[in-house]
């Protein structure tokens, strides 16, 4: 005879997944351009290029902009993160095994999205490093570097909106708490302090973290400043859960699951910072 788990349990149980998601998941998901309810294997972000403001006579016709609009396809891909658990192990331990496995699966889904963000992240072209100013590749995250990327940023018109970010790894996090200007009081006051959380802080317009996912080519590791608009992150499914009673293993399997892509929709907003970490 078939078994099958109550409905209130695999709504609670999907429940539980989707906040765990939500709260503990992916960190970089809020920081970029996101597009949720595709359909089809793929979408396109618009690229919009800038227009030029021109005179005109009296009466003439208004000068037309032509502004350039360059669709960016971000293809999507299925994701799966699965664990069973057996029926009669929830009787010999004093944890709440299903919050486990919920924020298990949470966890994974939500690296896979950072990871696709990361990947897109790697594609940037533009680099804060430079002899010229004072930055190489031998060096760690220092404020010169931090001030050629933020030059770089400006030069390029990114726009200062506070829609900026930048992800670092935690070795640079611990590089940019020796500069004074990042981490004392005495430049950017109390209510900025890093020392006070580290899951984020703002400093140069721009929201600053860390992570321990960003991409490591040997001794370098690559971090990054950004436009929220530079980098597209689409979303035809979002995270579910399918909860199966396998009657043979006396265990439920618990299935998490999600489809999505990111893609780099205008290198000129995101700035590589290529890092020595030992």
């Amino acid at each position: 005879m078939a078994v099958s788990i109550e409905q209130s349990f695999v709504r609670q149980f999907q429940t539980e997944v989707h906040e765990a998601y939500q709260r503990l998941g992916s960190k970089l998901r809020p920081t970029i351009r996101s597009k949720t309810g595709v359909k089809g294997a793929s979408t396109v972000f618009q690229k919009v290029g800038k227009g030029i403001a021109g005179t005109k006579a009296r009466h003439g016709a208004v000068p037309v902009m032509n502004v350039d609009h360059t669709p960016v396809e971000c293809f999507l891909s299925d994701y799966y993160a699965g664990d069973s658990i057996d029926k009669l192990d929830e009787l010999k331990v004093n944890h709440d095994e299903r919050g486990v496995i919920a924020n298990a699966g949470a966890y994974a889904l939500g690296r896979k999205t950072d990871d696709l963000v990361i990947a897109a992240l790697d594609g940037a072209t533009k680099e804060a490093t430079g002899t010229a100013a004072g930055t190489t590749d031998a060096e760690g995250l220092t404020k010169a570097k931090v001030l050629l990327a933020f030059e770089m940023l400006g030069a390029a018109d990114v726009p200062d909106d506070g829609q900026r970010f930048a992800v670092v790894g935690w070795k640079q996090w611990s590089e940019l708490l020796g500069i004074p200007e990042f981490a004392s009081s005495d430049y950017i006051g109390a209510d900025e302090l890093p020392w006070k959380g580290t899951q984020a802080k703002r400093w140069l317009g721009t929201l600053w973290m860390p992570h321990s996912g960003l991409t490591r080519q040997g001794n370098l590791r690559f971090c990054y400043w950004y436009h929220r608009t530079a980098i597209g992150h689409a979303v035809g499914a979002e995270v579910q859960t399918d909860i199966t009673w396998h009657g043979e293993r006396a265990a439920w399997f618990v299935n998490n699951m999600m489809s999505q892509g990111a893609t780099m929709i205008d290198a000129d907003g995101v700035i590589r910072m290529r890092c020595r970490e030992a």
